[in-house]
């Protein structure tokens, strides 16, 4: 794998990140790969990566920037630690829907403009609070996204004005939403509404829930479901096989 550093300009300022790709393959699908709350580290380089060797130039923003560098978090993650509820409304609370909208524009023009990505359809990852970002990047861009996957995805599917399932009717991809068992970020209530909301779309989509909790996909995390992982993996990559690939 070519593992190279990026800057992303942005309105806000510049965006670190990683643009992760095959050696000599020629040009292939982009796709832009969102982390969860704990940013851009070797568990996420190592996802990246391991989806690059399947024939795709992923491009890694740091979407916390804003708070510098990774890794965002300075200390290990431990169930119940206040800090780490502080360094996360820290990080998290900057990224309101106009941000969230702004920043990634600016990902999927530097991920549409690589010289290693081809083709226009791009596809677009998120896990945990950011697969409510992917959401946004396909309704933002629907000439451009032509998959998105949501991996244990919170707050897809609320009671604010603001919840990213009202942006459906302007989304044109395929939407693959794979939820996690009593989350509390998404709970059973909300992924029924968020059902609702996609058959009434009309689109193309998948919803389903794994027997995993929140967190399931990600080596470094203490819910991490190696058979349920292994899975969810599968199922992306099929994914974005039948969507940038085989046509």
């Amino acid at each position: 794998m070519i593992e190279e550093p990026i800057e992303i300009q942005t309105p806000d300022g510049a965006a670190d990140g990683l643009l992760i790709h095959p050696e000599k393959t020629g040009r292939c699908p982009g796709v832009l790969y969102l982390t969860d709350i704990f940013g851009i580290r070797d568990a996420s380089r190592g996802m990246a990566s391991r989806l690059a060797a399947e024939g795709y130039a992923v491009l890694l923003p740091n979407i916390f920037y804003r708070h510098g560098k990774p890794p965002v978090f300075n200390f290990p993650f431990k169930i119940g630690d206040e800090r780490f509820v502080k360094r996360m409304n820290e990080i998290r609370g900057p990224l309101t829907p106009d941000v969230m909208d702004r920043d990634l524009s600016a990902y999927v023009d530097m991920l549409a403009k690589q010289p290693s990505v081809s083709g226009k359809a791009l596809g677009v990852i998120g896990f945990c609070f950011s697969g409510q970002m992917a959401l946004r990047a396909a309704a933002m861009r629907p000439g451009q996204v032509a998959v998105v996957a949501s991996f244990h995805g919170g707050g897809l599917c609320t009671d604010t004005p603001d919840s990213p399932h009202l942006l459906l009717p302007r989304v044109k991809a395929h939407l693959y939403f794979g939820h996690g068992m009593d989350d509390r970020s998404m709970p059973r209530e909300a992924i029924e509404k968020l059902n609702r909301a996609l058959a009434a779309w009309g689109g193309s989509y998948q919803s389903e829930t794994y027997e995993a909790h929140h967190g399931w996909t990600v080596p470094d995390n203490p819910a991490y479901n190696e058979s349920q992982a292994e899975r969810a993996c599968k199922t992306l990559t099929d994914l974005l096989y039948s969507t940038l690939k085989s046509n």
